[in-house]
This record gives structure tokens, C-alpha cells and sequence, in this order.
């Protein structure tokens, strides 16, 4: 909500210690990626994920991310009308984090608010600025099962592991829910079934930047898996900053109402 080049206050930010950029490790390959002691790339750090410009300097804005038409596969009968919904006048379904419910996976990834990933050995942690949901992925042996018996949830059942220098994670056991921030003009959203598989494999490509792919497979809607391509860029000087959503829930019981900002101007 406020992220708007929200980081001029970038100068002062930098001298706070939870801001500051993970600690260099002494083992980095000949481009200067950052590597943790045990060789595997350091992902620790605060990022400007999939939702910015990436400007390459302390400042950045927002650019809500969409996943593009063109990178769709071809639905499956009956796939369109369970992806496209029609506007109903109803925020509780045209866009339920009006009302502070989850972005939920995988359009949490795309919001326009810093991200902050901690890794360790055996595991790296996603906190997400928005709405400060979070993920706890357990990194180990490639391709292995999900655990059998997991609940459907807004952010699903993560795991992963390394390929190489690429982290991929590998998300099952989500709830059906909207897919991104796709709002058209005359309303509708897009939504993705319970039966979606995410898998994220995320590189670098120079010692600030992280080429971000993101493949879906969700049978119930698509007659294949498809793949969008983001970037994140790591800010040294970013932290995360409080969101409480009910502070500013306009929408309460899906009725909403104008800002103060959009009273003045009636």
C-alpha cells in the first residue's frame, strides 16, 4: 500500500542491523554468486520479488505481475469455465483479500512486497511482507514423495531440493483458490483447481539477481504443464515492515468503502 518508491527511505534503512545483507561467504564461483560454506548458492537476504521493476538500486516500484496468456497450454473441456470467474459484485469472491483472506499460492509470490528468505542447511524459510504468511520448505533428496496425508491449504504442501546450482521447490495440496491479481476491466478473476502442482526453480543469474521460473500443472483445467518467467532481486537495504490488513479493511462483510483518499475526490 505503500511501497510506492517507498524506499527513499532506503539511506536510513541501510543502517539497520535486520536489514543488512546476509554475510559474504568466502566461497563464491568466478561471477560472484554468493555461496553458503558447504558450496550451495546463498539465498539469504531480503528480495524484491516477481512484484517490482527490479531497478538495480535501492529504490524500486511496484509492477504487479501477471501470468502471461501466451505461456497458458490449451484448457481442457470445461477447463476455461473452472479458470475464468464472472464478476459478481461479491468481494468475497471477486477478490477475497479485499476482506483479508490469503493471497494464498501462487499469487503470493507475485504481490508487490518484499520477501525475505532464510536458509540454512536443510531447509529455507519464505516470509512474505504481505499479510505476513510464510513458508517453511525442507530441503532434501531430489524429487522425493510429499508426505501422504496433507490438508488443502492456501499456501500448500512445500518441499525441496537442489539441482545443481538451481533450488526447485515443489508445491502439492492446495486449495482452490484465485490464481493471481488478473482483474479486467469488467470484472472476473482467475482461479486455479485443487488439484494444482507448482513447482518454482529459482537460479542465479549475477550476485544480485535470481531468475525466478515458475511451472504449473493443473490437469483439472489445462491439458499441460506451462511455465512463466519472473526475476527477484536481492536489496541489502530492505526489511520487512509491519502489515496488519484489518487496519485498513475496507471491505468488512464485502461491502466496501471509498478511502479517505477517494472521499476527497467525489
Amino acid at each position: 500500500m505503500r511501497r510506492i518508491l517507498a524506499f527513499a527511505l532506503a539511506a536510513s534503512l541501510a543502517a539497520c542491523t535486520a536489514a543488512k545483507e546476509a554475510p559474504k561467504d568466502t566461497a563464491k564461483d568466478t561471477a560472484g554468486i554468493p555461496r553458503t560454506a558447504d558450496g550451495k548458492p546463498n539465498f539469504n537476504g531480503v528480495w524484491a520479488g516477481p512484484g517490482f521493476k527490479h531497478t538495480g538500486k535501492p529504490a524500486d516500484s511496484a509492477s504487479v505481475t501477471l501470468y502471461k496468456n501466451e505461456s497458458m497450454s490449451p484448457f481442457k473441456p470445461g477447463g476455461k469455465e473452472i479458470f475464468y470467474r464472472a464478476h459478481t459484485g461479491n468481494v468475497r469472491i471477486d477478490d477475497p483479500t479485499a476482506v483479508c483472506l490469503p493471497n494464498g499460492l501462487t499469487r503470493q509470490m507475485q504481490a508487490p512486497y518484499a520477501q525475505q528468505w532464510i536458509q540454512t542447511a536443510d531447509q529455507i524459510v519464505m516470509l512474505y511482507e504481505y499479510m505476513h504468511f510464510f513458508r517453511v520448505i525442507p530441503i532434501g533428496a531430489p524429487n522425493r514423495a510429499h508426505d501422504a496425508d496433507i490438508d488443502s491449504t492456501y499456501m500448500g504442501d512445500s518441499i525441496g531440493w537442489w539441482d545443481d546450482d538451481t533450488l526447485v521447490i515443489d508445491t502439492v495440496g492446495l486449495k482452490e483458490w484465485i490464481l493471481d491479481a488478473y482483474h479486467p476491466d469488467d470484472g472476473g478473476s482467475r482461479w486455479h483447481s485443487d488439484k494444482m502442482h507448482v513447482i518454482e526453480r529459482l537460479k542465479y543469474t549475477d550476485p544480485i539477481n535470481v531468475a525466478y521460473d515458475v511451472t504449473l500443472d493443473d490437469p483439472a483445467i489445462f491439458t499441460a504443464p506451462w511455465s512463466d518467467h519472473w526475476k527477484a532481486e536481492r536489496k541489502p537495504t530492505w526489511k520487512i515492515l509491519e502489515f496488519v490488513c484489518d487496519d485498513n479493511d475496507r471491505c468488512r462483510g464485502g461491502k466496501c468503502s471509498a478511502s479517505d483518499a477517494q472521499s476527497t475526490t467525489e
